[in-house]
């Protein structure tokens, strides 16, 4: 398919077939790989630690060894956390203006703590613009927290029982599973999707409601009570953007199940490709079960602003909103940030005539040229044109197909000053798959990738060496 955007398969290693019964579900736990000995700590204390050294590494490293082109060239390239590193110049212009300079006694206070009305006032009114809403959308079903971090968390708590279950398609943005148990204890339902294409219409990764049943179905009968989906779109990591039609059909299977449905919404304008049509659940003209269906948001990636951290749910359920506003005590925003951000979102003319135009401009480019490398590589990939990340192929690598070289092969990278995040942290049943995130200025974004080439040429001799590996028409084909 074209190179900017699509599935594409280049020169993939003949593998033997999987005779395996395929794995439609699992249930996470997040306790069985558990170990500490920091006897000093509660038992959640030793849990939340643990969290922290087992899933943070590679962005600890990064911290301590960041690259900067004067300071230290010799540093690790960042190309594995999702943030888009491209508008500074934009978001600088503008967050320094003499109109997000105001103090007054209201913002120094204690707000109402679903966030000052002025900023749910102008949140509503820029979801209704943006979301393209049938009707008007309500300031009081809009509540502000400190990101979707802690919505995720906040939503899991006051859903769900401890010991709960939340449903969701892999691979999937993983620190999902931080978010939803060290607070809520809740665990997350998995609904295993593969690269396997079965059809003209089908597509790599593909969600649906089939597989949401079948994964119930199993969950279920392992005795985990399942209390609502998540649904990320556009997807994290795969860059799939969800229909009407498919988020209709969705939300229908979670309505006859009475689940809530969970949406996390917040790269809904960062689709680059002009040819995509993006449709947020909120635009849809009836949702099957209003009271059921909450909505996140937030300027951390498609303002570039994750170090703000500005989130927002929006729910028709008065008591799920009231209850995460009780949380807001411990997950709220400073009222100067507040007032910033009411400012920022009501500014629809330079949204929309500067900033997301730009954005849009910078990211296609970033994203072309990261795929036309991983084309001369040939590597195979998806990606559609949504998002800061590209979904990578690496399993010819793997001389085994196990998840401890795909580690080994993250390990490389690292060691090479590249950071990636590598499959198994999103849950991917198949071992071999990498995110690459190229929302990143070029410099950076040049040298990554020559690191990346640098492995992978010094691992194609290593996996040659060990097993001959025979190729496919090195023509492009889709996945």
């Amino acid at each position: 398919m074209d190179s900017g955007h699509g599935d594409v398969l280049q020169g993939e290693c003949l593998r033997k077939p999987d005779r395996k019964q395929p794995r439609l579900y699992g249930v996470g736990d997040p306790m069985a790989m558990f170990s500490s000995d920091s006897s000093c700590l509660s038992s959640r204390g030793r849990v939340i630690k643990w969290f922290w050294d087992s899933a943070e590494e590679g962005y600890r490293t990064y911290h301590m060894d960041e690259y900067d082109e004067d300071k230290n060239p010799s540093g690790i390239i960042n190309l594995g956390t999702s943030e888009n590193k491209l508008c500074f110049d934009l978001l600088s212009r503008r967050l320094t203006q003499s109109d997000m300079l105001h103090v007054e006694p209201s913002l120094l206070q204690y707000p109402d703590w679903r966030g000052h009305l002025f900023l749910r006032e102008e949140v509503a009114r820029f979801l209704s613009l943006y979301c393209k809403s049938p009707a008007p959308l309500k300031p009081e079903n809009v509540v502000v927290l400190n990101g979707c971090a802690s919505l995720f968390s906040a939503l899991a708590t006051v859903l769900c029982e401890a010991g709960e279950a939340l449903l969701i398609p892999t691979p999937y943005y993983g620190a999902i599973t931080q978010h939803v148990y060290l607070y809520g204890n809740v665990r997350l339902a998995y609904v295993y999707l593969d690269s396997k294409v079965t059809g003209l219409n089908t597509r790599p990764f593909q969600l649906t409601v089939e597989k949401l049943e079948m994964a119930l179905q199993g969950v279920n009968s392992e005795g985990v009570k399942v209390k609502g989906l998540i649904l990320i779109n556009p997807q994290n990591p795969l860059g799939d953007i969800y229909s009407p039609e498919e988020l209709q059909e969705f939300l229908g299977f979670a309505t006859r199940h009475q689940l809530h449905v969970i949406m996390d919404e917040v790269y809904m304008l960062s689709v680059f490709e002009e040819s995509l049509g993006y449709h947020s659940v909120l635009s849809l003209e009836r949702l099957p079960d209003p009271q059921r269906t909450h909505v996140m948001w937030a300027t951390s990636k498609d303002f570039g602003m994750s170090g703000l951290r500005f989130g927002i749910l929006y729910t028709e359920n008065q008591h799920v909103a009231t209850a995460v506003a009780s949380l807001c005590r411990y997950h709220g925003l400073s009222g100067l940030v507040q007032y910033q951000m009411a400012q920022l979102l009501r500014d629809h003319d330079w949204i929309t005539q500067v900033y997301l135009p730009e954005n849009h401009t910078r990211l296609k480019a970033a994203h072309t040229y990261v795929s036309e490398e991983l084309k001369a590589l040939g590597i195979p990939f998806v990606s559609r044109g949504a998002g800061f990340f590209i979904w990578v192929d690496l399993r010819k690598y793997l001389r085994q197909g196990t998840f401890e070289e795909e580690v080994l092969l993250w390990r490389r990278f690292l060691d090479n000053k590249v950071l990636l995040s590598f499959g198994k942290a999103f849950e991917c049943k198949e071992p071999g798959w990498f995110r690459i995130v190229f929302s990143d200025k070029e410099n950076r974004l040049c040298l990554g990738m020559q690191r990346v080439r640098q492995v992978l040429e010094g691992q194609s001799q290593v996996v040659e060496d060990a097993s001959p590996c025979h190729t496919q028409d090195p023509s492009t084909q889709p996945i």
